[in-house]
């Protein structure tokens, strides 16, 4: 399995905490801090900006400004890039890297239902590997397994329809023509 066969909406976040845009800078760090996260969303269903960790250190903190005086609508980073649901991880990787972000919100319907970050793409990374060396491992034909299986069809020596066909040596044959073989 390839990242471009995963999606966004199997990888992201839901519930992401989304503020007014006139609380301050404080009460939406205490709110990050509460739902453990390092972003929020400024306005309603549909966001206006996002507020990060890093602007409120470089925008905020460097700039000696108190927390408690500054608005997030005077912080946060306007517009920004959203992401379909039903986007390949491969698509969000690519619009990370291009537009130099590191979270992506994720709009339905004109509403924002989850984000997802360099992080959840990252922890998901081992497993996809591990499941695209399994899906080439069981994919490799087992020549083994693949002689013990049944089949139904047409018997490739007499023509016969049947539910009990067996490989023979790279030909599908009846019990019939199985047993003549054993005679020859």
């Amino acid at each position: 399995m390839a990242k471009g066969n995963v999606i966004v909406r199997e990888v992201m976040k839901t519930n992401p905490v989304i503020v007014s845009p006139d609380i301050t800078v404080q009460e939406a760090a205490a709110l990050m801090k509460s739902h453990k996260v390092d972003s929020c969303f400024i306005g309603s269903e549909k966001p206006l900006g996002i507020v990060t960790e890093r602007d409120i250190v470089q925008k905020v903190v460097a700039e000696n400004l108190h927390p408690s005086k500054v608005p997030v609508n005077k912080i946060m980073t306007t517009p920004i890039v959203v992401i379909d649901p039903f986007a390949s991880l491969q698509n969000a990787m690519e619009m990370m890297g291009k537009c130099h972000i590191r979270r992506l919100p994720v709009i339905e319907h004109d509403r924002l239902i989850g984000v997802i970050t360099q992080k959840d793409i990252l922890k998901i990374t081992p497993t996809l590997k591990e499941i695209s060396h399994e899906w080439y491992t069981i994919s490799k034909r087992d020549e083994s397994y693949f002689k013990k299986q049944v089949f139904s069809g047409k018997c490739e020596d007499c023509g016969t329809l049947s539910a009990q066909l067996r490989n023979v040596d790279g030909r599908l044959l009846c019990e019939d023509c199985i047993d003549a073989l054993k005679y020859e």
